[in-house]
């Protein structure tokens, strides 16, 4: 696919996503507004539907650096960094972005933003200490990629859309057990009694699906971002060994957590390794069922498609 073609394709997929995300919202909304004879609840849910898409689309990306603890960077505090960054950027034909650090030993990095106007890319202390040139470069490149490639945008919405989800259906959820249920006793009735039903199942589903969205849309990205980095280099040795030795540290990275794994370029929880190191041990259909909840693919066979490439 042509690189444009691939933007395009990313941009309609940002707000098919903020879109199902307001229809999943909406939807739950309307079941239990319907299930109790409220609709204040349909209101409430479309409203804070509508406020969080607008807050992810605006501010994710503070809200992600915020949660990782980062902190920006220029060309007098972090002149090798941001020089690198900047030629990288050059080559990209992209804006600079703006570049902060992480202060943590474990090594990795990842972008955010919304576009390429509004990017950042954030590196933690470790990767800086821990890899060579040639290596950094090839992780640089990686996270212009996404830039370049809008997957920022996604992966960045997908952070807070899947946490409000989480939380909404959650709140649903202790409303079904723990509030007021009088009206369905008092005015009984079969279509209450199943759209209660359905209500609670698509809350118990919904952060479910979310979350194997966002770890789907995650894992078919770094494939392509992988491969965009080594043509930005045109050296896909430098980006193996760098996931080498990432994915071989075995320190873990306390700025991150379950909403932003899946952003960095290797998981900070190190999952990918454990999984294949005990997938011989598995049948195709239970490995192909844990893979769903990988946050990346695995690491062996990046490296491998990496050093495959004839550039």
């Amino acid at each position: 696919m042509l690189t444009y073609d691939l933007i395009a394709k990313n941009k309609r997929e940002s707000w098919i996503l903020i879109f199902s995300f307001l229809v999943i919202i909406t939807l739950l909304g309307f079941i239990f507004a319907q299930a109790y004879g409220r609709t204040e609840i349909l209101y409430f849910a479309a409203g804070f539907s509508i406020v969080s898409s607008f807050i992810s689309y605006y501010f994710s990306d503070s809200i992600t650096l915020a949660l990782s603890k980062a902190k920006e960077v220029n060309r007098q505090t972090a002149p090798d960094l941001y020089r690198l960054v900047e030629n990288l950027t050059i080559a990209a034909g992209l804006p600079m972005p703006k570049v902060y650090i992480i202060e943590d030993s474990a090594p990795n990095a990842f972008a955010t933003g919304r576009d390429p106007e509004h990017a950042v890319v954030c590196f933690t202390t470790g990767i800086l200490q821990k890899l060579e040139k040639a290596e950094l470069e090839g992780v640089i490149a990686h996270e212009l990629s996404h830039i370049g490639n809008y997957d920022i945008r996604v992966m960045t919405l997908v952070v807070v859309l899947v946490g409000t989800i989480t939380l909404l259906a959650d709140w649903m959820l202790r409303v079904t057990f723990f509030g007021n249920r009088k009206s369905n006793d008092r005015e009984g009735g079969q279509l209450k009694i199943i759209l209660l039903i359905a209500g609670i199942a698509l809350a118990i589903l919904s952060p479910v699906i979310a979350t194997l969205i966002k770890l789907a849309v995650s894992r078919k990205r770094e494939y392509l971002a992988d491969a965009s980095g080594a043509l930005l280099t045109r050296y896909p040795e430098g980006l193996a060994r760098a996931l080498e030795k990432i994915s071989g540290d075995r320190e873990p990275l306390e700025a991150a957590n379950k909403a932003t794994a899946h952003m960095y370029i290797v998981n900070p929880f190190h999952e990918d390794s454990r999984q294949l190191n005990a997938r011989s041990g598995k049948t195709p259909g239970q490995g192909w069922l844990s893979g769903l909840f990988n946050t990346h693919p695995p690491i062996e066979d990046r490296i491998k498609r990496l050093r495959e490439m004839n550039l």
